[in-house]
């Protein structure tokens, strides 16, 4: 079954394990997975987002696995934007992590990166 487009703020609160009544970032999660969303809409013109757009008449619907990699790409800006330099404190018994600037998994969701099918200009 596929889920009206975009995502919700509710699909990214639960994917990201934060309480639903937790309405903190609320603003702050809605930039972030409104961007995500732009972001895939133009790396990924090959769906029908908008059934109002002409020009996207036709189009298959955005499956499962592009909806999943819009929200875990949200998920990850979100959780880097504390680590503009890529390192983000963990405990004081861990200490601190590399959060790399891309991930291998969502780019495999979305078809992006390394990920993505060659293109014969």
């Amino acid at each position: 079954m596929t889920l009206p487009w975009p995502p919700a703020l509710s699909e990214l609160k639960t994917d990201m394990k934060v309480d639903a009544t937790d309405t903190r970032d609320d603003a702050r999660l809605q930039q972030t997975l409104d961007a995500a969303v732009a972001t895939v809409e133009r790396v990924r013109p090959v769906y029908q987002y908008d059934p109002l757009v002409p020009a996207q008449f036709g189009l298959p619907l955005p499956p499962d696995d592009i909806r999943l990699g819009t929200l875990r790409l949200a998920g990850r800006w979100h959780t880097r934007r504390r680590s503009q330099d890529g390192m983000v404190f963990v405990s004081q018994e861990m200490g601190s992590a590399r959060v790399p600037s891309f991930d291998a998994d969502i780019e495999r969701l979305l078809g992006i990166g390394r990920f993505a099918k060659p293109v014969i200009a």
